[in-house]
């Protein structure tokens, strides 16, 4: 089949959803499919390239002209078309003619009004609750998980989080195009049952019979396909600690539980170190507990290897976490994780048998859970073993598969 793959970043832009959109790509032209990516050019990036079997199409965006309207160096896509893109894009899938387009993000919105004309199928992948919250993570008021939608609720947390003009533009603009997502793609994709739920796809009629759950994937070699031995690649393994120690893997930030942790940690008993591999930013911990070790920007093949010297893994979330590829990424090196009962991360862990679930921003839980790994090496030692075997699911094998299957039925 000829697919081309829509989503507003992909690498040498590294990101959860970066990483989805790359394996996919190259599993499917692996497995003998023609596979484009169209993406958002950035400076100092060719506007095409080849990865591997994978062609890369770099398109210019009106957006980019106004860098004033975001807070990081990367161009975003607008909740609604971009002029620029959908002009690009219609030239690429003129060269292209792809049967299949499978969009990530809210570039969709710059296809939708070409789609009827490219006679392509349009499969859309969830990662997030970009069709409910304009700001994808279901947190109210950045403070507190958001029960659901409604106009003035939304309202003010799209004006708290971007501004009055730019909140009000993003809030109207994400709820025109969602009745024309609703109608225009022909199979959603959430990553999670609960990023389906948030996104409002069981309950609308138009939506509840085209939506099947299809989750994140690792590679089957165990969650790293990238080679090692280069010295840069192996960058960081020494300041691991030569002894077990507990693994959080992310970013250091407030939706992803490092509080609750920091706290949990405090009240263990002859607690291990704590290792946190993640991204720093303004909202991150200035202090920490004695024994606890901050890393950034580590290569993933030594994340990896963190994992293998690991005694067990934590998955605190605060936010609706859709389907971290951390937590199995450590099932896969046969390490349990203890995660929060909230996103998808139910889906994931099985309570009791491949990990433990605890009520989100429960520290107490938490403690209790951590101290319970901590205390029982034998418990450590059938769980890694059970999600050893649970992270099968959860491999390209699988679920590169599964969705090659919805291509075929569309």
């Amino acid at each position: 089949m000829r697919i081309l793959m829509i989503s507003q970043f992909y690498p040498p832009i590294l990101g959860g959803i970066e990483r989805h959109v790359n394996s996919l790509s190259t599993s499917l032209a692996a497995r003998g499919h023609q596979v484009g990516v169209a993406t958002l050019w950035h400076p100092g990036q060719p506007e095409f390239e080849m990865d591997g079997l994978v062609k890369v199409y770099r398109l210019h965006s009106s957006m980019e002209r106004f860098t004033n309207l975001f807070s990081t160096e990367r161009f975003h896509a607008p909740p609604f078309p971009d002029l620029e893109v959908m002009l690009s894009l219609r030239k690429v899938i003129q060269k292209e003619q792809p049967e299949i387009i499978h969009a990530h993000n809210w570039m969709v919105h710059s296809f939708l009004p070409i789609k009827s004309w490219s006679k392509a199928k349009l499969v859309m992948t969830l990662h997030d609750c970009e069709m409910s919250c304009v700001q994808m993570r279901m947190m109210h008021m950045d403070r507190e998980l958001c029960d659901g939608p409604s106009i003035i609720k939304c309202y003010h947390c799209s004006v708290h989080h971007y501004g009055r003009l730019k909140g009000m533009v993003t809030l109207v603009g994400n709820q025109v195009m969602k009745g024309f997502e609703c109608s225009s793609v022909d199979k959603f994709l959430p990553v999670s049952n609960a990023i389906a739920e948030a996104n409002g796809l069981m309950a609308n009629p138009l939506t509840v019979d085209k939506t099947m759950v299809i989750p994140n994937f690792i590679p089957n070699s165990g969650g790293d396909s990238e080679p090692d031995g280069s010295k840069s690649k192996n960058q960081g393994l020494n300041e691991l600690p030569e002894g077990p120690f507990i693994l959080q893997v992310g970013d250091l930030v407030v939706d992803k539980g490092i509080y609750i942790l920091l706290a949990a940690y405090r009240g263990l008993q002859s607690a291990p170190p704590l290792v946190l591999i993640g991204r720093r930013t303004p909202e991150s911990p200035c202090e920490l507990p004695p024994n606890v070790i901050i890393l950034e920007s580590l290569p993933h093949n030594v994340v990896m290897q963190a994992w293998q010297r690991s005694l067990f893994g934590t998955v605190p979330s605060l936010c609706l976490d859709a389907s971290p590829t951390v937590t199995l990424e450590a099932m896969a090196c046969g390490r349990p994780v203890i995660g929060s009962r909230i996103g998808g991360i139910v889906d994931q862990i099985i309570d009791g048998e491949t990990g433990l679930l605890v009520p989100p921003g429960d520290e107490q839980a938490l403690c209790k859970a951590m101290q319970r790994l901590v205390d029982d090496p034998d418990l450590r030692e059938r769980m890694g073993a059970a999600a050893r075997v649970r992270v099968i699911e959860f491999q390209a094998s699988a679920v590169v598969r599964k969705i090659e299957k919805v291509y075929q039925s569309l």
